[in-house]
């Protein structure tokens, strides 16, 4: 394990090799699972104010999901996670015009519509993040439809802290990536 701040990194998150290769997936994580995506709760606000400007990004199916619903939802645990449709994708998900499942919310971001890019759960996959007492800890959540995103990082040569440096900066900031950079290099001198 990796200690920066009050967080504590698996060492399969510098180990591990992953870039997402969407031509092979089809963006099958915005759609697979028991869930919508989940949120944190400074981003329920977020996702309320931008209805109006994402609202052309999204799904008839999704946009009826969510005058029914809400723009999220609140599980039995009490964390909360982004409205799916019909127990499929989730309702921010869109299909292109290669059938492949992208984010509604990051495509008004990339139109510069909104500057809220996505939900950082979104952002930083595989990265899961558990809350525990004093911590955070930064996990890869290993799952059988990226095995293509697995061998693609792999053969590029991408760990996964590299391939999500980005989100990682926007989650803890450019100190904390720097000092994961630094850890990990130490670490491979060490071995």
């Amino acid at each position: 394990m990796i200690l920066i701040d009050d967080t504590v990194i698996s060492e399969d998150v510098a180990d591990e090799f992953f870039v997402c290769d969407l031509s092979k997936c089809k963006g099958a994580c915005c759609v697979e699972g028991d869930l919508g995506a989940p949120l944190e709760e400074d981003e329920l606000a977020i996702i309320e104010s931008i209805q109006e400007q994402i609202a052309p990004y999204l799904s008839e199916e999704g946009k009826a999901v969510i005058d029914k619903v809400g723009t999220w939802v609140k599980d039995e645990d009490g964390d909360f996670s982004t409205p799916v449709i019909e127990g499929r994708e989730c309702v921010y998900a869109i299909y292109d015009d290669k059938k492949y499942l992208k984010c509604g919310i990051e495509q008004a971001f990339f139109d510069g519509k909104i500057d809220f890019r996505k939900p950082i759960s979104c952002h930083l996959y595989p990265i899961r993040i558990a809350k525990l007492a004093e911590y955070q800890a930064l996990n890869y959540d290993r799952w059988s439809i990226c095995s293509d995103a697995c061998s693609h990082g792999k053969q590029l040569g991408v760990p996964i802290y590299k391939f999500l440096k980005e989100p990682l900066i926007r989650k803890f900031g450019e100190k904390w990536y720097s000092e994961l950079e630094k850890e990990i290099e130490e670490r491979k001198e060490e071995k």
